[in-house]
């Protein structure tokens, strides 16, 4: 792979769900400035519709692609507010802190919903939406998180797709950190609507969201939004009809994202990156287990964007001090979010190999004997809750 930057540009690699370690030339693509409403700049924002149209495959002419400005969860909000009606309802599925954030959006937006909610250690399965379905007729929609970057767990898109659509209900997926290293195409299974961002698995920078939907979908969503800036309708007809944003873009994020998604191609799309970035994360797993550390979740769950791992039992351990002390060897690691245990993340996502997991391992290895840690083994209580949480899936 070309081109690893950091640290040799200065920088630390971000092992982070994003924002992410980018190529030195995504970075050189924003040193020039452009007028939004120019002819130049209406053509890139064409070139980076079509391009993340093509990554559906077969059955994507059925859709069209509306960027938003703002963060993922601008992008995920004017989804959920543009494509559930006002007298709709919504499933959301939830087994991390992204779910839950969805359903506070639809709090937000007063938009009725039910929350199924798994906990951090397991995915929801088909034959539970399929049964939340039955029992609540008045549900229009399913909201599904790809890979909940939380927990670092990929849930299981088809067969929640197939319980949806079985039931003639409507789904919606965030798959903010996994479009465009794990396969997710138009022709795979039916959803209404996928949204992802800038600064995930494209390896571009932060600034802007998009949203892929069925332009039926964007058709009927007129009047849907509770927000100027966020409706998705009205962004896409004024695209459609002008070649522009309504409002200003963050233009030297779009140059950065058309180079990022240049070198995605260049590298073999998505199968190629997905390849890579499960390497990072076999790499990584293995290395850290061989100091004691454990991960949140069995293999059969792991993603290859994140991994959450056991904070040591060991009283020396103190994890602000081993952030420092990553920090200061090249990488920026990322805190858990789990509430019955103490956790911190490694991404594995953005422009590294499995070189540069092994030394990840390595300065992890450096910075337990710097802080006089013998042992990483997580405590008793962590290893019995996966059991024991994990024990009604494995007998499913």
């Amino acid at each position: 792979m070309p081109d690893l930057p950091a640290p040799h540009h200065g920088e630390p690699y971000l092992l982070t769900p994003g924002p992410l370690t980018t190529s030195y030339t995504v970075k050189q693509a924003m040193l020039r400035d452009w007028g939004s409403w120019d002819g130049d700049f209406r053509a890139m924002t064409a070139e980076l519709r079509a391009r993340l149209l093509a990554m559906l495959g077969a059955g994507g002419e059925a859709f069209d692609c509306v960027p938003m400005q703002g963060s993922g969860t601008f992008a995920v909000e004017a989804m959920l507010s543009s494509f559930i009606p006002k007298d709709g309802e919504a499933l959301v599925l939830a087994n991390g802190a992204y779910g839950k954030r969805a359903a506070e959006t639809l709090s937000y937006l007063g938009r009725a919903h039910t929350l199924l909610d798994k906990g951090d250690y397991l995915p929801p399965q088909g034959d539970e939406v399929a049964a939340a379905l039955a029992a609540d007729p008045a549900i229009t929609h399913v909201v599904a998180i790809h890979c909940e970057t939380s927990s670092g767990i990929l849930n299981p898109l088809a067969e929640i797709a197939e319980a949806t659509a079985a039931a003639g209900r409507r789904l919606l997926i965030d798959s903010m950190s996994a479009f465009g290293a794990v396969q997710l195409e138009a022709a795979d299974f039916p959803f209404d609507a996928v949204v992802s961002s800038a600064n995930k698995c494209i390896e571009g920078v932060p600034g802007f969201g998009f949203v892929l939907a069925r332009k039926t979908v964007l058709e009927e969503a007129k009047g849907n939004c509770h927000s100027l800036s966020l409706d998705l309708h009205a962004q896409w007809a004024a695209m459609e009809k002008t070649g522009q944003w309504r409002f200003t873009p963050p233009t030297h994020v779009v140059a950065a994202f058309l180079q990022a998604l240049r070198e995605h191609q260049d590298e073999g799309g998505v199968a190629a990156r997905g390849a890579r970035y499960a390497a990072n994360r076999d790499t990584l797993v293995v290395g850290m287990r061989a100091l004691g550390f454990e991960t949140l979740l069995d293999d059969a769950w792991l993603s290859p964007i994140i991994v959450t791992f056991f904070c040591p039992a060991d009283p020396a351990f103190d994890f602000a001090v081993f952030y420092q002390a990553m920090k200061a060897k090249g990488f920026i690691i990322y805190p858990g979010k789990l509430t019955v245990v103490d956790s911190f993340r490694i991404g594995c996502i953005g422009r590294m190999d499995a070189p540069v997991m092994e030394r990840v391992v390595q300065a992890a290895r450096e910075a337990l004997t710097e802080m006089g840690v013998a042992d990483a083994t997580p405590p008793a209580v962590a290893l019995k809750e996966r059991k024991r949480l994990s024990a009604p899936q494995a007998a499913a």
